[in-house]
């Protein structure tokens, strides 16, 4: 009997291990809001912001812990576009109206940004250097070339030398405020190298409106909007080559590997040099930004209705997915 047992658990336990699960896009939280942006220090300590756009909602500002989305205390009405920060308890949220919103943790304060235009982006390199960009697109009446500095006390405008162009910025992207890029309206690249600005689009190479700047690297460097993915050395943009599956919006790095999403729940990751396309998984709504986690690879996508209003007595859908493991 005891040898009958020995080779029973010697048989069990010489049994192969399962496999682990392979990643996969997968939806995380489906809500009555639009959600515009998602960042994090990590994948068990993420932001996604947005709102409802107009319709009197409070913004919507969620953290994940790793184990469940939690939503913040309101910080106003206004539509937040886009989060980013330096840790957990240093993180703007910046939108609608000239909207910033500072989270340490505990609480939002709520700053002046001396602007009714929208903030489009915003990108944070210490608790006391933080950049904010915006405008009014499609020629509308309203402030352009926006461009915020923010240095511990307050945020100040910056000028930028051929200003007024009359375009929207969009996003902001940059190894340190000395290697500084953003992107908007006309396939705009503004490059902030010192304390001096270059326009690396007087002959534009993007055929419409550039959305998100990200870069792995200061030597590698991205530029999405439309049906363009343009790439730079830190020196010189190219155009990628990619056989897009829809209009692309968004772009991040992490851990080697490169993600863009666009409308129609358009998802392609660069990996060892080759685009996977991922078009055919969840989720199928319009993605309009994503995040990648520098450590663990994983993605964090977020998006929903919008660019068109939902039909009447029906909220606008928003959508928080993840790709890994």
């Amino acid at each position: 009997m005891r040898r009958a047992l020995a080779l029973l658990l010697l048989g069990c336990s010489s049994e192969p291990p399962a496999p682990a699960p392979a990643p996969r896009w997968t939806t995380m939280r489906e809500l009555d809001r639009v959600v515009l942006s998602v960042w994090g220090t990590s994948e068990r300590d993420v932001f996604a912001v947005g709102g409802a756009l107009g319709n009197g909602k409070p913004a919507l500002a969620m953290h994940y812990d790793g184990a469940e989305w939690r939503e913040l205390p309101p910080a106003g009405t206004e539509t937040f576009w886009w989060v980013n920060g330096t840790s957990s308890t240093d993180v703007w949220m910046v939108g609608t109206n000239g909207s910033i919103a500072h989270w340490d943790g505990k609480a939002f304060e709520l700053h002046s940004s001396g602007t009714t235009a929208t903030l489009w982006g915003v990108w944070a390199f210490a608790p006391n250097d933080a950049w904010a960009v915006g405008g009014t697109p499609g020629g509308a009446a309203g402030p352009d070339d926006v461009v915020l500095h923010y240095d511990g006390r307050r945020w100040r405008p910056e000028p930028l030398p051929d200003a007024p162009l009359g375009r929207s910025l969009f996003k902001v992207w940059g190894t340190s405020s000395s290697d500084l890029y953003v992107v908007g309206e006309a396939g705009t690249i503004w490059h902030r190298r010192g304390t001096a600005w270059t326009l690396e689009s007087k002959t534009p190479l993007a055929t419409g409106t550039l959305f998100t700047v990200h870069g792995c690297s200061a030597t590698e460097v991205y530029a999405v909007g439309g049906n363009d993915v343009l790439r730079s050395d830190g020196t010189a943009w190219s155009r990628v080559s990619v056989d897009l599956s829809s209009q692309v919006n968004g772009v991040s790095c992490a851990n080697g590997a490169v993600a863009i999403v666009g409308f129609g729940g358009s998802k392609q990751r660069l990996v060892a040099g080759k685009w996977v396309d991922e078009f055919a998984l969840e989720p199928f709504v319009d993605l309009h930004a994503v995040w990648g986690d520098p450590q663990s690879g994983a993605f964090f996508a977020a998006g929903g209705d919008w660019l068109s209003a939902p039909s009447p007595g029906r909220a606008r859908k928003g959508v928080i997915a993840r790709y890994g493991r």
